[in-house]
């Protein structure tokens, strides 16, 4: 089997791809390889595959990002001690990135937010999420009759989105 036969082949069995080498991206794809190696050039333990909705680790409705398919990827990595996801267009653009975070290192701001507006709530999950210029934090709260409220805030404390309900 050629190699561009064998390539193809793996593309579309929806493997999850990871990197051997010491150049952490040298699996990734060309068109993805020189954007991500200049925005996280201390990435470690990288994998990618092909994205699939169902499986994404964020609420894409919530962030409001552009609508992906399975042509677009996937890229897991690891730097310093926390673990990031980030996704590319099927053009290789980037669109943005998110990594779980403990509620502790949320900016005061947003923490002032949750005790204030969200009283007796409990933070379930914390994602930070980054995109173009912007910053903001994913949170999944558990309200004190066992609802759920999303929230989508910026770095200041100010709500982007919210969506509430037995999420």
């Amino acid at each position: 089997m050629s190699l561009v036969a064998a390539t193809a082949f793996i593309f579309s069995c929806g493997t999850t791809y990871t990197s051997t080498t010491s150049n952490a991206a040298y699996g990734l794809p060309q068109n993805i390889r020189t954007s991500f190696t200049a925005m996280y050039p201390d990435a470690t333990n990288v994998t990618y595959t092909h994205y699939d909705a169902a499986t994404a680790p964020i609420d894409w409705e919530l962030n409001g990002w552009p609508v992906l398919d399975t042509t677009a990827s996937v890229v897991n990595f690891d730097m310093g001690n926390r673990k990031y996801t980030t996704w590319y267009d099927a053009n290789g653009a980037w669109v943005g990135t998110s990594s779980v975070i403990n509620y502790t290192m949320l900016p005061m701001a947003v923490s002032n937010l949750v005790q204030t507006k969200y009283d007796g709530s409990n933070i379930e999950a914390v994602q930070k999420e980054t995109w173009k210029d912007h910053t903001a934090y994913e949170l999944k709260l558990r309200n004190t009759d066992n609802s759920t409220t999303k929230l989508l805030v910026d770095p200041s404390g100010n709500i982007i989105k919210e969506k509430t309900g037995s999420m």
